[in-house]
C-alpha cells in the first residue's frame, strides 16, 4: 500500500513537471516581443477565418487605415478564403503565423 501511495505521488509530481504546449512568457525587454504578440493574434484571426469559411460565413476584414496590422491581417484572412489547400485548423494557424512573421520581419516564435 505504501508503494502505491509513493507511486501515485511520483506520478503527480512528474505530471506537473511536463512542459506545456504553449509558448513561454515573453519578456517585454525583448526587441521582437510586440511582433510576436501581434503574430499570435494574427494566428487567432486566421483560425477564426478558417472556421468562418468552413461554415459558409462571409469574410470579416478590417478597415484599411494604412497600418501594418490591418494590412497583414486582411491579407491572411483573404488568403485563407482563397486557398482550398488550407484544409485544417492547424494549417490555418501555421499559415497565419508564418505569413505574419515573414511580413513583419520577425523571428519565429518559440513553441
Amino acid at each position: 500500500m505504501k508503494r502505491l501511495s509513493v507511486a501515485c505521488l511520483a506520478l503527480l509530481a512528474m505530471n506537473s513537471a511536463w512542459p506545456h504546449a504553449h509558448a513561454g512568457k515573453i519578456d517585454d525587454s525583448m526587441p521582437d516581443a510586440q511582433k510576436i504578440r501581434f503574430c499570435e493574434r494574427v494566428r487567432d484571426f486566421a483560425l477564426q477565418a478558417f472556421y468562418d469559411r468552413e461554415k459558409g460565413r462571409p469574410m470579416k476584414v478590417f478597415v484599411e487605415d494604412g497600418s501594418d496590422g490591418a494590412r497583414i491581417t486582411n491579407f491572411v484572412v483573404k488568403r485563407i478564403y482563397e486557398e482550398p489547400q488550407i484544409s485544417s485548423p492547424k494549417k490555418a494557424e501555421t499559415f497565419g503565423r508564418a505569413t505574419c512573421n515573414e511580413m513583419m520581419g520577425s523571428k519565429a516564435t518559440p513553441e
